[in-house]
């Protein structure tokens, strides 16, 4: 895994409109094998070649979940990072991610109500130059004045 700046906590007080944050992961078929146990998805779009073969992605996909799960540890890990709470995500799937692929996920801080400590973000997953992934997010941001 890839990740532009170190995991820990930016504090709401810190943060500024337009601060980004990503990481980039080469989507293993061990991790979609591992996402199918955890999430009991066993769809055969993403585990079986033959079948995925004759379906309209002519080959096996990575589960969209999988992919969103990149945006997740953004958010926990690095954009606001520990301590941040998840209070909504829309998601709209652009294109599939396939086995192999080196996927960047990368979260920019659209707005933020320091009374509140909310935080929207905008939310994108790519490959290559390709978005596959796209949304916004509302979290709850950590604060020094409850550390």
């Amino acid at each position: 895994m890839n990740d532009n700046f170190p995991r820990g906590t930016i504090c709401i007080e810190d943060l500024e409109i337009g601060m980004a944050r990503h990481l980039q992961k080469e989507i293993t078929d061990r991790d979609i094998e591992l996402f199918a146990e955890v999430s009991t998805d066993r769809n055969p779009v993403h585990l079986d070649d033959s079948y995925a073969q004759d379906t309209i992605f002519e080959g096996r996909i990575a589960h969209g979940m999988l992919t969103a799960g990149l945006i997740s540890a953004v958010i926990g890990e690095q954009l606001p990072g520990h301590g941040t709470i998840y209070m909504g995500q829309s998601l709209k799937f652009m294109a599939p991610v396939r086995p192999g692929d080196v996927v960047r996920a990368e979260v920019t801080v659209l707005t933020i109500d320091y009374g509140k400590r909310r935080v929207t973000l905008d939310c994108r997953c790519t490959v290559g130059d390709m978005t596959v992934l796209k949304g916004e997010a509302t979290v709850l941001a950590p604060s020094r004045k409850f550390d």
